[in-house]
């Protein structure tokens, strides 16, 4: 090596080092950066002439080093296996809730419950059997009816609304989604551009992964990475964005609960009208608003219905305090007779305006005993034991509480599974494209010792050529 190619020599691992210390700075600085990836400096080695002449031999080992590029740590399967491992946990973390508020709505099991509003009501006909001729008891079994009504038509209300405010979300992660596809299809467009002037494009690289992953939770988005830097996302194999175009996303279907059946909430492309299989948080409202709502609010007014046509009909078999065959206990509100079953649902179930006379606690038909009323209570006690029947409404009622706890419990196990593996890939992912304070330091030492060392390279360069250039000097004179 000459001594005036050891300083280009030199000068290229001063260069270096200091590219490297900027690195680890700009590492250091974003520890605390959400969807940062810690950068690396690739060097290469400057050697002689790569192809050789007749009259031109590199047999010295001139050059130096390049820093080739800075690019970003990332490992391409954990970053798919963390888009796919976080949209799951978002769907099952939002399912989980969407049980969570049902259960709320049943109030189980507290004393506002159904349960508990049952048990009040063949308490009630319990103690006008045995006490057919007071009114007291009488006016207990009617407040009981009409409390019972009104926590069926709570309970429903309550249903109703979860199932407008999970709408009302879905229409507003739309939106965040199309926001979301936007800024990734400019992010794409600036990194190409960036790439083709040779200009860095790490930092907005990591802007647009943390786009992608917000929409891997939020619709279960994947980004396809092409060859030029640009990546495309992409929702149950339908393109939301190609390059720098992105299509919109929009909430369609039913905008009330009665009528999903016939056209079920979802979403869809805009243009297009395309149905989206979805993932993430939104799979799990789709799902809310399309099978467990719907689904718990049938049951409800399944359960609205057998209470009006058993109660209907054990009450109609009876005679009240003034020897008249008793008449519905419910009906839809609209107090028309007669009652159209079809018409009740838990959201419109009321007791009828009865007095406490009206109450039919009598079995015995006052025909039979030359008009006397009778004060035997026994179609009061007739109706206690509808309690009894295990095919019932307590026992109806038992079993739909039961099978939407086990749902719930069977959703939150999943979810506790599924976060330990979500954790576990954050954590390999992190491991990877995370800044670790301990390695950045060591990297800082090591460039900081190259530098010191290509400095004492230029120094000791130096004084070779002063001290042939003196000397040389001399013995010319």
């Amino acid at each position: 090596m000459s001594t005036f190619s050891g300083l280009n020599t030199a000068s290229t691992a001063l260069w270096a080092a200091q590219r490297g210390l900027d690195v680890t700075g700009q590492n250091i600085a974003n520890v605390n950066t959400a969807g940062y990836s810690r950068q690396r400096v690739d060097q290469r080695a400057m050697g002689g002439a790569a192809v050789p002449a007749i009259h031109s031999v590199a047999g010295t080992a001139e050059g130096g080093v390049d820093v080739e590029a800075v690019r970003r740590v990332r490992d391409a399967f954990l970053e798919a296996r963390a888009q796919l491992e976080t949209g799951t946990t978002a769907r099952l973390t939002a399912e989980s809730q969407a049980l969570s508020r049902v259960e709320e709505a049943f109030r189980e099991p507290t004393d506002s419950g159904l349960q508990s509003l049952l048990s009040d009501v063949w308490s009630g006909f319990s103690d006008l059997a045995n006490n057919p001729l007071k009114l007291a008891p009488r006016s207990q079994v009617l407040e009981r009816l009409d409390t019972l009504a009104a926590g069926i038509r709570t309970t429903r209300a309550s249903l109703d609304q979860q199932w407008d405010q999970t709408r009302d979300g879905l229409s507003a992660l739309a939106a965040d989604v199309n926001a979301s596809a936007t800024s990734i299809a400019e992010l794409n467009q600036a990194i190409r551009q960036a790439s083709l002037s040779g200009l860095p494009t790490n930092e907005l690289s990591d802007r647009r992964d943390v786009l992608v992953m917000e929409l891997s939770l939020t619709v279960g988005a994947t980004g396809v990475a092409r060859d030029d830097g640009v990546v495309d996302v992409v929702i149950g194999g339908t393109s939301l964005v190609s390059g720098n175009t992105a299509i919109g996303v929009r909430l369609a279907g039913a905008s009330g609960p009665d009528d999903v059946a016939g056209d079920p909430p979802r979403l869809v492309t805009q243009p297009g009208g395309t149905s989206l299989r979805v993932g993430g948080t939104a799979a799990s409202h789709v799902a809310t608003l399309t099978t467990i709502v719907p689904g718990y609010r049938a049951q409800l007014d399944t359960l609205a219905r057998d209470l009006v046509s058993s109660l209907n009909a054990a009450h109609g078999a009876g005679f009240d305090a003034k020897g008249v065959r008793g008449g519905p206990l419910f009906d839809d509100g609209s107090g028309t007779l007669p009652v159209v079953l079809g018409a009740v649902t838990a959201a419109n179930i009321s007791l009828r305006a009865l007095t406490p006379e009206q109450v039919a606690a009598s079995a015995t038909d006052p025909a039979t005993i030359a008009g006397a009323v009778s004060a035997d209570g026994k179609n009061a006690d007739a109706m206690f034991k509808l309690s009894l029947d295990p095919a019932g409404l307590d026992a109806t009622y038992r079993k739909l509480v039961v099978a939407l706890g086990v749902e719930t419990s069977v959703a939150t196990r999943n979810l506790e599974v599924q976060s330990a593996v979500s954790t576990q890939v954050e954590a390999a992912r992190e491991s990877v494209s995370g800044v670790n304070l301990d390695e950045e330091m060591t990297n800082m030492l090591s460039y900081q010792h190259a530098y010191s060392a290509a400095a004492r390279l230029v120094s000791a360069i130096d004084e070779a050529l002063d001290t042939l250039i003196s000397r040389t000097g001399l013995v010319g004179r």
